[in-house]
């Protein structure tokens, strides 16, 4: 499902992806917040449209420039006894400290919320883990 929200001009770019982190404290007074602010936090999106309207914007250097959006599936590493295709877990972070691990990306993947609900949509193969957590890498919505 394609949405309309704002990023900023030197982001939009068709292809370009990126994490919604949520709102910035700059954002409270703003008149445009309610298309900036549409987005869900922590989910990947991939900017796959431009429109020819820009605004001003505080934090944004140059402005933002109108966009469409398209949520994108998201890799992560869930424990092996929650990996089922299809089903609605909650998240939670593997407990590791290996700053070094080459997995890191994916067990603590940015904008992932501890506790927020996620779907699987596949899944990709069995992570090779030093701390030796049985884990599994997982696409997920």
């Amino acid at each position: 499902m394609v949405l309309i929200t704002l990023i900023g001009k030197k982001q939009a770019a068709p292809g370009s992806r990126f994490i919604y982190l949520g709102p910035l404290s700059d954002c409270k007074e703003c008149r445009l917040k309610g298309v900036c602010l549409n987005l869900e936090q922590g989910t990947l999106y991939e900017v796959t449209g431009l429109r020819p309207v820009g605004h001003d914007c505080p934090v944004h250097e140059e402005g933002v420039q109108v966009v469409e959006v398209e949520k994108r599936p998201q890799m992560l590493t869930v424990p092996v006894k929650v990996a089922l295709e299809g089903s609605t877990i909650t998240y939670e972070e593997p407990k590791c400290d290996d700053l070094g691990c080459a997995n890191r990306r994916n067990c603590h993947p940015v904008g992932m919320r501890q506790g927020c609900k996620i779907t699987i949509t596949s899944l990709e193969g069995d992570v090779e883990c030093p701390q030796g957590l049985r884990l599994v890498f997982a696409k997920v919505a």
